[in-house]
C-alpha cells in the first residue's frame, strides 16, 4: 500500500483514514481532552477504528461531556473515562493504579496535557513548579508506573509508542534549566510563563528520545510540534497576559491573526495522529515532528538534541520522583 504525503494543511481525519489498519484494535490513552482541545480531537478520529480510548483529566464534569460529544459524532466509540492530575504524583499514582487493573494492555500513550502559561506557580504540595509538573514530570512517572501495560501491547510486529506534544516553543530557550525541575521554590517568583513553557516543551523532546534510548527498541518515543491552533489552552483566563506578551493576543482581548500562521483544530490534531501511527516512523524512535512529518533538524533546538541533557534530566526527574525508572 502506498502511504499519502502529509502537509501543513492536512487533517487530523485524513491521518486517521490512511492509518486504520495500524489504529484498527489498538488501545490508546490521550491526556488532555476537554472539548475544543487538539486532544479531544485527536481522540474522537482515533475512535473511529481503535478497540479503545481512554480520555483524562482531573474533571470528570468535562471529561463527560467529552466522552458524549465524541460518541455523538463517533456512534459506538468505546470511550473510557480516567480522573487524571497530572500535576500531583498522587493523583498521577491513584491513575496509574486504576489503569493497572484494566484487563486490556495499552498500545499507545499521547501525552497531551498543559498547564496555563503563568509566572512561576508550585504544585499544592509546593514541590513541583505547575507547568513542569503537568507537561513531563507527571508524564514520566505515569508511564513508569504504567510501563508493564505499555510493554505488555507489543508483538514480533508492534512497538508500542509514547507520544509527547511538544511546541516550536521550546527553541526560545538556550539551554535546560534543570534547577527548575529540581528546586523550583529557588527560582524568581517573576519567572515568566513562556520561559518555565520552553524548558517543559524541550523536556517533552529529550524525554522520548531518552525513553527510546533506554527502552531498547521496547517503546518508541515521538514528539512533536501541533502548530499554533486556536484552543481552550490559548483562551484559559490564567494564560491571556502570557499570549499578549507573545503578540498573539491585543490589549483589547482580541486574537491577532496576522502574528501566527494559525491551523484549526482538525489540522492541529492531526500531528499527534501521525506521531501515534504512521508506520513510516518505525525505525526512527526519537523523532520529533511538525506538519505530519519528521521536522526540519533547524525546528530542534540544539540543548533538545544533546544526549547529555536527555540523560540529565531522566535523573533528575528520577530525583523528583524519589524512585527510578528502569526496565
Amino acid at each position: 500500500m502506498s502511504l499519502p504525503e502529509f502537509s501543513r494543511s492536512t487533517t487530523a481525519d485524513e491521518v486517521a483514514d490512511a492509518f486504520a489498519e495500524e489504529i484498527k484494535d489498538k488501545n490508546v490513552l490521550i491526556t488532555g481532552t476537554s472539548l475544543n482541545g487538539i486532544g479531544f480531537y485527536a481522540a474522537q478520529v482515533i475512535a473511529k477504528y481503535a478497540n479503545l480510548v481512554i480520555i483524562t483529566g482531573y474533571n470528570s464534569e468535562r471529561l463527560k461531556l467529552s466522552r458524549d460529544a465524541i460518541q455523538n459524532e463517533v456512534p459506538g466509540a468505546n470511550i473510557r473515562l480516567l480522573i487524571l492530575d497530572l500535576s500531583s504524583l498522587s493523583a498521577v499514582r491513584n491513575a496509574a493504579a486504576e489503569v493497572n487493573a484494566y484487563s486490556e494492555p495499552l498500545h499507545v500513550i499521547i501525552h497531551n496535557a498543559a498547564a496555563a502559561l503563568v509566572p512561576l506557580k508550585l504544585t499544592e504540595d509546593g514541590k513541583t513548579e505547575r507547568q513542569i509538573a503537568t507537561a513531563h514530570i507527571g508524564p514520566f512517572l505515569f508511564t513508569k508506573l504504567v510501563l508493564a501495560k505499555i510493554l505488555a501491547s507489543a508483538t514480533s510486529t508492534y512497538v508500542p509508542r509514547v507520544v509527547t506534544v511538544s511546541s516550536d516553543g521550546h527553541l526560545s530557550a538556550s539551554a535546560m534549566n534543570f534547577n527548575l525541575f529540581r528546586n523550583p521554590g529557588s527560582e524568581p517568583k517573576s519567572t515568566l510563563g513562556f520561559t518555565i513553557y520552553s524548558q517543559a516543551k524541550s523536556a517533552n523532546i529529550l524525554f522520548v528520545k531518552e525513553l527510546s534510548k533506554r527502552s531498547g527498541g521496547r517503546i518508541n518515543g515521538y514528539s512533536l510540534h501541533p502548530g499554533v491552533v486556536l484552543t481552550n489552552f490559548i483562551q484559559k483566563e490564567e494564560s491571556i497576559e502570557t499570549f499578549r506578551e507573545m503578540g498573539a493576543i491585543g490589549d483589547d482581548g482580541i486574537l491577532k491573526m496576522e502574528n501566527y500562521e494559525w491551523k484549526t483544530l482538525p489540522q492541529g490534531a492531526a500531528t499527534i495522529v501521525t506521531a501515534a501511527f504512521d508506520p513510516r516512523l518505525n525505525d526512527l524512535p526519537g523523532s520529533f515532528l511538525e506538519d505530519s512529518n519528521i521536522a526540519a533538524d533547524d525546528r530542534v533546538a540544539e540543548h533538545c538534541k544533546d544526549p547529555a541533557n536527555a540523560e540529565k534530566l531522566w535523573e533528575v526527574t528520577e530525583e523528583v520522583i524519589g524512585e527510578k525508572f528502569e526496565f
